[in-house]
């Protein structure tokens, strides 16, 4: 059985049946000539084939996803046009769904799931829409200048699984690229991603090194005020793919690119790096670094040197962050950022691997702000005891930054912790100190959105995470819950629904959320749908005890959330 990944384009001719029975020979005139006219030119032209064709619609096979969205935009608004030009008794339109996904070949015929999918989302669009699902909406929504609104998770017949799908906005062309709340117009400083470098050893093993190569250098340049830069999680979107550096430039938002690779070999590494201006097509500068592993973290802090020089000149940098006296220690810590803040597992994990790394190196500071916000969330988000874990965390985020307190990562891991415990002027101080030292810190203008959100200044809270999604255009799916939370405290429900059913955020524990701004709007059927699922996951939750939590300064905000949650269905 022979089998393939494909964009399947699905059509249907919206109530096909009415109008038979209204008009029989006109209608199946119409509708030969819209296939002949319209439908089969424009799907040839886009590299398609149509391999089933029923009374009322047919079924399209694209290499692209890119050409079947394309094609589909084409199509409905080709229809549109046909039909401003005739009667109105005249008129029919169509929907469309796109998905893309694995089929069976059989001769000229495509079946399974794949195609199954794309009829059913057809079913879901609205009279001249398309619906596609989340995979053809990751895949194309960088590259279209169409918006694409969600539509959340759709049970569908024969299908298992709920679908997540999206609404093709024909008449919204995005201002910003798809999925962002903000712009990303050029900054007016130099701005600059670091793409994740290449690990060119022959052990794969070293592929985490090398990715904490490129973690560090990004850190370095952030810390440098001259300096717009783009966070980790959004650059190494682009880990493993073919870069063309202009469209990864004008996708993040940023002038320069820096791209390179690394080496690691029997006690040595050499590092390629090149600064390109992205606009201009031009290389910068361009240097290649051949050291033995002891010196790495001078070679990171030369190729910063570098970089900074020739973007804004010789600056008085910002003090030295420490670093680790043992490299088995930093392995460790790269590996356990990797597993950090997405899941109570993951969490566990990143726990082991710091304990590790400080009983190598005690006084490594990272290692101990690490191991400070994990067991942070433990307690927070994934049930774990609070007795042990809160007090733990605290003591661990303190040490770090007493260890180094230039580290602005210690100092906004502090100021978090403070905040959830209410001592909101500490926690002040640690934020000022962190963008002190580091301006472009996104996850740190995230968090601060959080706290200052329930402290009762929501306005600033958008602020802060839109500030926090520029700087991280690929954000981690957290971003998406601060959003929701400030435009749920300011009473902007539907923005925050937008926002908490983004893909990155939509299955986690900001669900609960959702759930309370959904049913702020009045639709409570969905609301409790949401409340059902996010139970699943926390079956243990309680409204009361989530508030007894929470580091409220605002009992009004607090009130807002409460209401929410009970009218959801949430458990008292």
């Amino acid at each position: 059985m022979e089998r393939k990944l494909s964009a399947i384009l699905a059509i249907d001719v919206v109530g096909y049946s009415a109008l038979m029975e209204a008009d029989e020979a006109g209608t199946f005139d119409r509708l030969k000539r819209g296939r002949k006219e319209l439908f089969e030119p424009e799907i040839a032209t886009r590299h398609g084939r149509i391999f089933k064709l029923m009374g009322d619609g047919l079924l399209a096979e694209f290499g692209s996803v890119v050409d079947a969205v394309e094609c589909a935009v084409t199509l409905q608004r080709g229809m549109a046009e046909r039909n401003a030009s005739v009667a109105e008794d005249q008129r029919f339109e169509v929907r469309i769904g796109i998905n893309l996904g694995e089929v069976i070949v059989e001769g000229d015929d495509r079946y399974g799931e794949g195609v199954n999918v794309a009829s059913r989302l057809q079913q879901l669009a609205e009279p001249g829409g398309i619906c596609v699902s989340e995979k053809v909406s990751k895949e194309v929504r960088q590259k279209l200048a169409f918006a694409f609104e969600p539509m959340g998770e759709q049970r569908v017949k024969n299908i298992a699984e709920p679908i997540y799908c999206y609404r093709v906005n024909l008449q919204l062309p995005r201002a910003a690229p798809v999925g962002r709340l903000v712009s990303l117009e050029l900054p007016d400083r130099p701005s600059i991603a670091v793409l994740p470098f290449t690990n060119m050893s022959n052990d794969p093993e070293q592929e985490t090194f090398v990715d904490g190569l490129t973690e560090d250098l990004i850190t370095d340049l952030s810390r440098c005020a001259g300096l717009f830069v783009i966070a980790r999680n959004s650059t190494f979107a682009y880990k493993g793919r073919p870069v063309d550096v202009r469209l990864a430039a004008r996708d993040l938002g940023v002038r320069y690119v820096v791209e390179g690779s690394a080496r690691r070999a029997a006690g040595r590494v050499r590092i390629n790096a090149q600064l390109i201006d992205a606009v201009g097509g031009d290389h910068i500068w361009a240097e290649r670094y051949d050291s033995s592993l002891e010196d790495i973290f001078a070679v990171q802090d030369e190729v910063t040197a570098k970089i900074v020089e020739a973007l804004v000149g010789r600056l008085a940098g910002q003090p030295a962050r420490k670093r680790p006296t043992s490299l088995e220690a930093y392995d460790l810590c790269v590996r356990a950022r990797g597993v950090s803040f997405q899941t109570g597992l993951g969490a566990r994990e990143a726990r082991m691997l710091l304990e590790k790394a400080i009983g190598l190196d005690p006084d490594y500071a990272e290692a101990h702000s690490l191991l400070a916000l994990n067991l942070w969330l433990g307690w927070l988000f994934w049930n774990e005891p609070k007795e042990t874990n809160k007090p733990r965390a605290l003591a661990e985020a303190q040490r770090a930054v007493a260890l180094d307190p230039n580290d602005a990562g210690n100092r906004w891991g502090l100021g978090i912790i403070l905040g959830h415990e209410r001592r909101f002027a500490e926690s002040d101080a640690e934020f000022e100190a962190t963008f002190k030292l580091d301006p472009n810190h996104a996850d740190a203008w995230a968090m601060r959105s959080d706290l200052i959100t329930l402290r009762g200044d929501a306005v600033k809270g958008v602020e802060f995470v839109k500030r926090a999604l520029r700087l991280n255009p690929h954000p981690p799916g957290w971003y998406y819950w601060m959003a929701g939370q400030a435009y749920y405290a300011l009473g902007d429900y539907q923005s925050a629904v937008d926002a908490l059913r983004k893909p990155e955020t939509y299955r986690t524990t900001s669900r609960r959320m959702l759930a309370a701004a959904l049913a702020q709007l009045g639709r409570l059927d969905e609301a409790r749908q949401e409340a059902e699922f996010f139970l699943m996951s926390d079956p243990h939750f309680s409204i009361r005890h989530w508030a007894t939590s929470q580091p409220f300064d605002d009992e009004e905000v607090l009130q807002r959330f409460v209401e929410g949650y009970r009218k959801a269905g949430l458990p008292d």
